[in-house]
């Protein structure tokens, strides 16, 4: 009886080791298949968002220099004028008789002045001989003074008259376009009563904000790209030339301004804009396939590979091109992440890498990152 029951406790224990094995077995995770490509650098410019209005690089309100009603206007909105063109004038046919008269009484002060200064040589003459009185010297100078003076006044008024006529005629001061005219033929304007609008829209100022982070990469002369509504799809160009010594309070920001140059006049002042400035060329950049990135519940990250277990990691996004998206924050060049499969994936996975070419795969696409060169492995 004692050996049966020794086989009977062999046989019971026989059956609980299958079992644990059995209970081992089920309870050992499957490893969940993926595909897998290396983190890359690509060179791609370091660039800051940016949006904006383009201002006309100048701009000016008209004014009357004179008082007068309006004889006639030359230009209308929208009408492109040079310098010194004449765009309107004012009451001009009044101040050119003000300046006829002015003139007229010159030439009338002159010829006393020089009757006087006749006149003030023959009694000197005749004084040195003892012939004239002091008094008769006296007087012929004082009238000689008294018109000298008149002279004086007389060229005076008559340059003030020359002036008035000068500023009754309205002129464009520099190179553009009316944006808009305020008076009409017979209206009464009084000094300082605006005419007309006039901008330089040859040239435009792009003025917009940057970060305040950015403010040690912010250099004259750096390129800056932009699109507007008006162009959708098309790009513009422009050049820093304006950089605000001083950071907004409430937005952390400062202006910058950049050079547009309004080829055939395309581009219209005031118009709104958005693009990018340019920091710096070709650096590199960390890259990842799109297919990657796994965003869900507010969260972005990507899985990474680390001795066959899916390793979570929470990234910051940047930009988008040919299928590859930057990555700011969160992985380095050369590591693997996930680009099919992930959605099975839990953070400390265990994953097998399918294909036989995964492998070699990822290490020259981490070969092509480290020089710089490729944007993303090809499956």
């Amino acid at each position: 009886m004692k050996w049966i029951a020794l086989a009977v406790a062999g046989i019971a224990l026989a059956g609980c080791k299958r079992e644990a094995n059995n209970h081992s077995q089920q309870q050992r995770p499957e490893a969940t298949p993926v595909r897998v490509v290396a983190v890359t650098n690509a060179a791609w410019d370091r660039t800051v968002s940016i949006i904006g209005t383009l201002y006309p690089k100048d701009e000016a309100t008209l004014a009357a220099q004179v008082e007068g009603s309006i004889e006639r206007t030359l230009v209308d909105f929208g009408d492109r004028v040079r310098q010194d063109q004449d765009l309107a004038f004012i009451d001009t046919a009044s101040y050119e008789a003000q300046l006829e008269q002015a003139s007229g009484n010159l030439a009338k002060s002159e010829a006393n002045l020089k009757n006087a200064q006749q006149n003030f040589e023959r009694i000197q003459k005749l004084r040195n001989d003892k012939i004239a009185s002091e008094s008769d010297f006296d007087q012929a100078k004082a009238q000689l003074d008294q018109w000298d003076a008149e002279v004086k006044a007389a060229k005076g008024t008559e340059g003030v008259a020359r002036l008035n006529l000068e500023r009754s005629r309205c002129r464009a001061p520099f190179d553009g376009a009316i944006s808009q005219r305020i008076v009409g033929r017979g209206d009464y304007v009084k000094a300082g009563s605006p005419l007309f609008n006039m901008v330089n829209d040859s040239v435009l100022k792009f003025i917009f904000q940057v970060p305040e982070r950015y403010a040690s990469y912010v250099q004259k002369q750096l390129p800056v790209t932009f699109e507007v509504d008006n162009y959708p799809g098309q790009t513009f160009t422009g050049t820093v030339y304006l950089i605000s010594p001083s950071v907004s309070m409430a937005s952390r920001s400062f202006n910058v301004g950049a050079l547009v140059t309004n080829t055939d006049f395309r581009l219209k002042a005031n118009t709104f804009g958005r693009g990018v400035l340019v920091l710096e060329r070709s650096v590199p950049t960390p890259v990842v396939p799109v297919d990657s990135i796994v965003s869900f519940a507010g969260i972005t990250k990507v899985f990474v590979i680390e001795a066959n277990v899916a390793r979570s990691r929470t990234v910051q996004t940047g930009r988008i091109q040919n299928g590859v998206q930057e990555i700011l924050q969160g992985v380095r060049a050369g590591e693997a992440v996930v680009v099919s499969g992930q959605t099975r994936l839990v953070d400390g996975a265990q994953v097998a890498v399918e294909g036989p070419g995964a492998a070699p795969s990822v290490r020259r696409t981490a070969e092509a990152g480290a020089d710089g060169g490729a944007v993303a492995a090809r499956e």
